[in-house]
C-alpha cells in the first residue's frame, strides 16, 4: 500500500555516509512545528545522539515555500502548545539539545519565529537568496520562547537585537550575511549542496577534535576569559593525548591522508 500524504513522516531522515539529512515535511503548513514534528525530532535526535557513527547533521525543510515558520499557530490555539514546546529538547525537540557533532542549517526560504529559533540553534547556516529572517511574535501576542531572545542579543548588537525583537520585522538573507548570522547566500537550488559541501569539509578533520573545537567555540562565548583557558586546558589534555592527534602529524609527514579513529 503507498503512502498518502497524511500518513507520511513529518520529519524525513536521509543518511549520506557519515551526515545525516533531517528535513522538516510539511510543505503545505510552510514546515510549520506541531506537536508531531516535535515528536519525530525528538526521537531522530535522540537515536542520532548514540550513533558514533554520525559526524554532521543537516537540518533543512521541504519544498520550496519556506524553511520552517515557527511554531504551528492552529495547534497552539488547540491547546497543543506543550507538545510542540517538547519535553526534550525544547521547541521542535531541538533548540536546547546539547548535540555532539556539528548541525547545518541549510535554509531552503523563510525562516521566521521558531524557524529562525531553529536556525539559531545550529552552528553553521547557508541560506536561499529569498531566505528571510525574523522573530514576529510580537506581532501575535506571543514571545520568542523557542530561544531567539536568548541567542540574538549574543549573536547581534543589542540595538539590533532589540529592533528585531520589538517590531517583529524580518531581515534578507543578504542583510543576515552581512550581520553574520548566516555563512553562505546561494541560490535556492544549491543550499542543500552547499551545505553537503561544508559538511564534506569538516569530516575531512579528525572527529574529536572537531567535537572538542565546537564545544570550546560555544562555552567559550558564555564564561570569562580564565574560566574559558580551563576549559581549553581540559580539552587539550584529553585531545593531544589521542590517537588521532598522533595520527595527524605522522600523516603529514607521509604525505598521506589521515586515517582517524575519533579517539
Amino acid at each position: 500500500m503507498s503512502q498518502t500524504a497524511q500518513d507520511a513522516p513529518v520529519v524525513l531522515r536521509e543518511r549520506r555516509g557519515p551526515v545525516e539529512i533531517l528535513t522538516l515535511n510539511r510543505p503545505e503548513a510552510r514546515n510549520a512545528v506541531n506537536g508531531e514534528v516535535t515528536r519525530q525530532m525528538s526521537a531522530a535526535l535522540d537515536e542520532l545522539e548514540r550513533d558514533e557513527n554520525l559526524r554532521v547533521i543537516i537540518l533543512t525543510g521541504a519544498g520550496d515555500r519556506a524553511f520552517c515558520a515557527g511554531m504551528d499557530l492552529k495547534a497552539f490555539g488547540s491547546g497543543s502548545g506543550p507538545s510542540i514546546a517538547g519535553s526534550t529538547g525544547g521547541f521542535a525537540g531541538f533548540v536546547r539539545r546539547d548535540i555532539p557533532v556539528p548541525v547545518i542549517a541549510a535554509v531552503n526560504g523563510p525562516a521566521l519565529a521558531g524557524g529562525f529559533e531553529l536556525v539559531l540553534a545550529c552552528d553553521l547556516v547557508v541560506a536561499a537568496e529569498h531566505a528571510i529572517f525574523g522573530i514576529p511574535e510580537v506581532k501575535r501576542g506571543l514571545i520568542a520562547a523557542g530561544g531567539g531572545l536568548v541567542r540574538l542579543p549574543k549573536r547581534l548588537p543589542m540595538a539590533l537585537a532589540m529592533e528585531l525583537a520589538l517590531t517583529g520585522d524580518s531581515i534578507t538573507a543578504a542583510r543576515a550575511l552581512e550581520l553574520g548570522l548566516v555563512n553562505r547566500v546561494v541560490p535556492a537550488e544549491r543550499v542543500l549542496d552547499e551545505a553537503l559541501g561544508l559538511a564534506d569539509r569538516i569530516i575531512e578533520n579528525a572527529p574529536l577534535s572537531v567535537r572538542h573545537s565546537r564545544r570550546l567555540t560555544k562555552q567559550a562565548a558564555e564564561v570569562t576569559e580564565a574560566e574559558a583557558w580551563a576549559l581549553s586546558d581540559a580539552a587539550s589534555r584529553e585531545v593531544f593525548s589521542s590517537a588521532d592527534a598522533r595520527e595527524g602529524p605522522l600523516a603529514f609527514a607521509e604525505k598521506r591522508a589521515p586515517n582517524w579513529q575519533g579517539r
